[in-house]
């Protein structure tokens, strides 16, 4: 049976993609193969990063609980959670339980393997210049993505979203799709004037609810 690394469980809100503000379960695992510049999970990418070893069965067990607290949501995270062993099998579990699944992934993983069976909900990163981490994109992922799914640009500079833009331009994803501002390097105002400027109607701005609700450096919310 499959281990995975569980760094933290706990009910919150969604705090990006399309279901924002709506309650769901937050399973965080360990991990990650990137290392974004202005990362704020850091504490949890490491091969040293504090876990517990679970089984499938402890997870569901898990969502059972938050399913009778009236969670109807489940957010895969991390980290980078498709680098966990049994991801699959983990999907179909989750999903037998009636919950909508949704998986938050940082874009470097190739996704088709974990949308055979359970389609998740995928919210995908593209990763932009000033992450320092684009060349990782496996840009295989972008014709994937479905009207349900979410594509986010998280952008610390000027740069970004012009680069953010061509990205758009060259693939044209059917999925929705965010700018999210890098908290403290880019004002979101920047942002809306960007937006504006280029004509991008199909683009939303998106905030990080949580750092707006809680002290930005706050676990486990």
């Amino acid at each position: 049976m499959s281990s995975f690394r569980l760094v933290e469980h706990f009910i919150s809100i969604n705090g990006e993609g399309q279901r924002a503000g709506e309650l769901a379960l937050f399973l965080r695992f360990a991990g990650c193969n990137l290392r974004c510049d202005w990362c704020d999970t850091m504490w949890a990418n490491g091969k040293d990063a504090p876990h517990t070893k679970v089984n499938k069965s402890t997870l569901t067990a898990i969502a059972e609980d938050a399913i009778a607290q009236g969670v109807r949501d489940v957010t895969l995270t991390g980290g980078e959670p498709l680098l966990q062993e049994g991801m699959v099998e983990l999907i179909d579990a989750l999903s037998r339980l009636g919950l909508r699944v949704e998986i938050e992934t940082n874009g470097s993983v190739p996704i088709a393997p974990f949308i055979e069976k359970h389609r998740p909900v995928i919210t995908m990163d593209y990763k932009l210049p000033s992450s320092k981490m684009e060349r990782f994109m496996c840009l295989e992922n972008l014709p994937l993505l479905q009207s349900y799914d979410t594509l986010k640009f998280v952008c610390g500079s000027r740069q970004d979203l012009y680069r953010a833009e061509q990205i758009i331009e060259e693939y044209s994803p059917c999925c929705e799709i965010f700018f999210s501002p890098v908290f403290g390097r880019i004002e979101p105002a920047e942002i809306v004037e960007f937006m504006k400027e280029r004509k991008l109607g199909n683009v939303r701005l998106q905030l990080q609810l949580h750092k707006l609700i809680w002290d930005p450096e706050m676990r486990g919310v």
